[in-house]
């Protein structure tokens, strides 16, 4: 199992992992626009150059990010924007894991499988932390 941190940005998530990039180095592995993802989800066009997804290898862990989008809720608040990510071992772990660490939380997103091919789930914990889990299942 491996944790990494997922930052959310209002905007600014480009300029922030061109950022991270320049001092971290190395290259992204994922990077993907909201008009890059699937053609069922609705974005304004204002937002579409917006980042979905963008992965930075840090030594052995991944920097990962996205910016917001009006379409799936409000934006991120400075200071609480960030999650713990989990890279789950199985559907099962993946399951297991969030059910213990939702309790007494709030799911945002149950478990399931997903576009990119992954088995995701995120949710608050009872301590106010956000966390996601994501299993790849298949290469998308």
């Amino acid at each position: 199992m491996t944790l990494n941190v997922y930052l959310f940005f209002d905007g600014e998530c480009r300029e922030a992992f061109e950022f991270y990039r320049s001092v971290f180095g190395g290259e992204f592995e994922e990077f993907v626009t909201y008009a890059g993802g699937p053609l069922d989800i609705e974005v304004p066009d204002d937002e579409r150059d917006r980042v979905m997804h963008v992965s930075l290898p840090v030594g052995p862990t991944m920097l990962m990010g996205n910016d917001s989008c009006s379409a799936f809720g409000e934006p991120p608040v400075a200071g609480s924007n960030l999650a713990i990510s989990i890279t789950g071992e199985s559907r099962e772990h993946c399951d297991d894991i969030c059910a213990r660490l939702s309790e007494g939380g709030t799911v945002e997103i149950p478990t399931q499988e997903m576009f990119w091919g992954g088995y995701f789930g995120s949710w608050q914990d009872r301590f106010g932390i956000r966390w996601m889990v994501n299993y790849q299942m298949t290469d998308a």
